[in-house]
C-alpha cells in the first residue's frame, strides 16, 4: 500500500474493533476496489471478513497454533502483493483460500512436517456436497463397520493417523472438502483442477481410509 505500512491482526477467538463495511460492497467488488486502489480500509474490510475463518482453517490444517500465526500473516500480506493479479469475477473466498493454501504447504515442506487435523469434521448430504456428519461417523456407519471394536479416543487417533498417511494431494482436497465447508466448485478453485477432479480425489482418500480400516480390522482379529 503507498506510503502506509501494512498492519496484520490474528485473531484467536476475540472480535476485532468493528470497521465499516466497505458501503455493502460484495466481496467480489470489494477486492476488485482494493486491486484497483490499494485503499487500507478495503484491505481492513476485507480481513475482517475472513480472517477469522482462514486462521481457523489454517489450525487446523497446520496442527500448530504459533505456525498458524506466521502462515496467517505471510497469507495476507500475499493477498496485498498479489491483489493486481485477481481477476475480475473471480470468485474471492476460492483466490483467498489459495493463497492461504499454498502458504501452509510451504510452510510445512520447510520444516519438513505433515499437516495434522482435528477430527470436528464433516460428512456429505444427499447431494454429495460436504455437511457436518463427521467422517469418523462417515467411516463408521458404512455396512462394513471394522472401527465399532476400537474405543472413541483410539479411534479418533487412528482416523488422524489414517488422514496424515494420505498423499499430499489427497490429504488437502479431504481437508478443504470435510474440515472447511467448502464447496466443490470451490475446492476446485483453490486447487487449480476440475470439478470432477475433486470428486475424484475424495472418493480415493475415503476409499484409502476405509481399505485401511479394514486391513487393521483383519490384522487385529488375527492377532487376537
Amino acid at each position: 500500500m503507498a506510503n502506509t505500512t501494512l498492519k496484520l491482526g490474528v485473531v484467536k477467538g476475540e472480535s476485532r474493533a468493528a470497521l465499516p463495511d466497505a458501503d455493502g460492497l460484495s466481496d467480489n467488488d470489494l477486492m476488485l476496489r482494493y486491486r484497483n486502489t490499494g485503499n487500507d480500509s478495503d484491505f481492513g474490510t476485507l480481513m475482517a471478513r475472513y480472517e477469522r475463518e482462514i486462521y481457523r482453517y489454517l489450525v487446523r490444517y497446520l496442527g500448530n497454533a504459533s505456525l498458524a500465526d506466521d502462515v496467517f500473516q505471510d497469507t495476507f500480506l500475499q493477498i496485498h502483493q498479489k491483489r493486481h493479479l485477481y481477476e475480475e469475477g473471480r470468485p474471492v473466498k476460492p483466490w483467498i483460500y489459495a493463497i492461504a493454501n499454498h502458504q501452509a504447504i510451504d510452510s510445512l515442506r520447510r520444516v519438513g512436517r505433515h499437516p495434522t487435523q482435528s477430527l470436528s469434521a464433516q460428512g456429505v448430504d444427499a447431494d454429495g456436497e460436504p455437511q457436518r456428519n463427521g467422517l469418523e461417523a462417515l467411516l463408521t456407519s458404512r455396512d462394513i463397520d471394522p472401527l465399532a471394536s476400537i474405543q472413541t479416543e483410539e479411534r479418533r487417533e487412528w482416523v488422524k493417523k489414517s488422514i496424515d498417511s494420505l498423499p499430499e494431494q489427497l490429504r488437502e482436497t479431504l481437508v478443504l472438502a470435510y474440515y472447511q465447508d467448502l464447496k466443490y466448485r470451490e475446492i476446485a478453485d483453490i486447487l487449480n483442477v476440475p470439478v470432477g477432479t475433486v470428486k475424484s480425489r475424495l472418493h480415493s482418500a475415503l476409499s484409502k481410509i476405509a481399505e485401511k480400516a479394514r486391513i487393521d480390522h483383519m490384522s487385529n482379529e488375527d492377532e487376537d
